[in-house]
């Protein structure tokens, strides 16, 4: 009798495993929260900020010609630091793996952008437009952990 109890709860614990393990291992590696770094070496972090999600500057590439934001059109906000700069505002959270309804600001070109955050696993899809999704450019980032932030 005992064996008739167990064996269906040992396999429906069984066929369960997987889901389980899969739910954990996702959150461990998925969402638009993180530490990402963009293709020139730069680190930003996104994060909550009041009710939105943010992205901020934490680590300036090696690379990087400068350290300040001096393609801003702005001329008061030229000699601004990038480091601790906040390059992402305004998205609403649109699911566990998206963002969406931001703007990005580019400290490379000096634009600002409409902007989509969509994570899959360990990369982020940041897709940045003017008007409309389908005429803007997406860049994929990489999550990375342990970063040596800059000073502000």
């Amino acid at each position: 009798m005992k064996l008739s109890v167990t064996l269906p709860a040992a396999l429906a614990g069984f066929l369960l495993l997987p889901v389980f393990a899969q739910t954990g291992s996702t959150k461990l590696h998925s969402g638009v929260e993180g530490q990402w770094r963009e293709p020139t070496g730069s680190v930003i972090s996104v994060a909550p900020c009041g009710v939105d999600v943010c992205a901020t500057l934490i680590a300036i590439s090696p690379s990087t010609p400068y350290t300040v934001d001096g393609q801003n059109p702005d001329a008061a906000k030229k000699t601004r630091p990038l480091c601790g700069l906040r390059i992402g505002t305004g998205f609403h959270s649109a699911g566990p793996d998206k963002a969406d309804g931001g703007s990005l600001y580019d400290p490379k070109s000096g634009k600002t952008y409409h902007g989509t955050m969509t994570a899959e696993g360990d990369t982020l899809s940041l897709r940045g437009y003017i008007g409309i999704k389908a005429f803007g450019r997406t860049e994929k980032w990489t999550r990375t952990s342990a970063v040596q932030t800059c000073a502000k």
